[in-house]
């Protein structure tokens, strides 16, 4: 169902060959082992339709605890977000205590770069997460990083979804369980 990326590079000397997926139906799916076994150290996140639903009607499930898992391991985090209610993303930003930019104009590389340079890592230790091929994906791809495309959480269509379809984003398959926002409790008031 899914494509498969072989990543190979040398690491302590020994050679290490590890299948990354090219999708994820969801965040949480992705193997932060995996990732770090490939030499990731940082990963640049999408926001809208990748952690919460650009309507905020739902939360992708395990979402929250899969980035603060990544940051207890070490990861570096950082979202970028097209989104233009800059009151929404910084309070994900917040919520989950990860540096955003937006809007970040993707897949234009300049933001791209920022969040790298604040990370302070390379487009080879970096891996960019998102659902959107127009984007995020070729975001990556003029950066020179690995990517991995998620399925876009429910949201009502844009107009090039309409026109592009399937070439731009995939769905979550239905019978994924969504975890709806208001079902979740306010994390307590950190400040970055």
């Amino acid at each position: 169902m899914f494509r498969m990326e072989t990543v190979v590079f040398f690491q302590s000397s020994r050679l290490i060959s590890q299948n990354l997926p090219k999708q994820a139906v969801l965040l949480a799916d992705i193997s932060l082992e995996d990732l770090q076994n490939c030499g990731i150290r940082g990963f640049i996140v999408d926001l809208d339709n990748t952690i919460v639903s650009e309507d905020d009607r739902y939360v992708s499930p395990h979402a929250e605890s899969w980035l603060a898992e990544a940051k207890r391991r070490g990861f570096r985090c950082f979202i970028l977000s097209n989104g233009k209610r800059r009151h929404r993303v910084e309070y994900w930003s917040r919520r989950l205590q990860i540096p955003a930019i937006s809007p970040a104009r993707k897949p234009f590389p300049f933001s791209f770069y920022k969040a790298l340079a604040h990370m302070q890592i390379s487009p080879q230790e970096a891996i960019a997460i998102g659902d959107s091929r127009h984007t995020d994906i070729l975001g990556a791809f003029l950066l020179g990083c690995r990517c991995i495309q998620v399925a876009s959480l429910p949201h009502p269509p844009r107009w090039w979804e309409n026109l592009f379809g399937g070439w731009v984003q995939f769905s979550c398959p239905p019978e994924v369980l969504l975890w709806p926002l208001e079902a979740l409790a306010e994390p307590e008031e950190v400040s970055l």
